[in-house]
């Protein structure tokens, strides 16, 4: 058994990541009513009730050919997302996203998903993995950089968020770059 096995393998209160289920509704919802940046990064949904959260799962936190998502499970509860789009086959590159609710953030929880799914898209043959945060988010570095993401320099004013501006640090790991002494999360997928 390795370590993405699937999340029955380990406690259900053990972390774990696994896809994202429409009884995972209520904890978006909780998620997107206490983070309050969470909307603009959700690309601003309105997700002002389970069935709207319930659609947002379907439409936007699903798996296609070039993309996948997966819930960051604490206990049995949905804190957060981990997500790889962007997968390029042809040129074995992917980009990789996630976010915490506020009640999933200071335990490393997003080190450890970030670090996993950098391991099973190595496992899937990919070779370059990058991510990239806004300047202003200093957390999100200290994620990306203690799951192995090396900086590589700052997109300027690349993403808008309503009428603002931000920009971008860009970090990458490849492969052949050095394992991080992370814990990984037990992963369904």
């Amino acid at each position: 058994m390795d370590s993405f096995t699937a999340s029955a393998a380990a406690p259900q209160s053990e972390p774990h990541l696994r896809p994202w289920q429409p009884t995972d509704a209520g904890a978006l919802l909780d998620a997107y009513r206490s983070t309050p940046d969470l909307g603009i990064q959700l690309g601003s949904p309105t997700l002002f009730s389970e069935a709207r959260a319930r659609d947002f799962i379907a439409a936007d936190l699903g798996r296609g050919n070039t993309h996948l998502n997966w819930a960051i499970v604490d206990g049995a509860c949905a804190v957060g997302n981990m997500g790889i789009s962007s997968i390029d086959r042809r040129h074995d590159t992917a980009w990789l996203y996630y976010w915490l609710a506020a009640s999933g953030r200071g335990r490393g929880l997003a080190t450890r998903a970030l670090a996993t799914a950098a391991e099973w898209a190595f496992d899937e043959g990919l070779f370059r993995l990058e991510l990239g945060h806004r300047v202003n988010n200093p957390a999100s570095c200290v994620v990306a950089t203690r799951a192995g993401f090396a900086p590589e320099g700052v997109q300027r004013l690349k993403l808008r968020y309503g009428g603002e501006r931000f920009d971008v640090e860009l970090h990458a790991r490849l492969r052949t770059d050095d394992e991080v002494p992370v814990l990984l999360l037990p992963l369904t997928t």
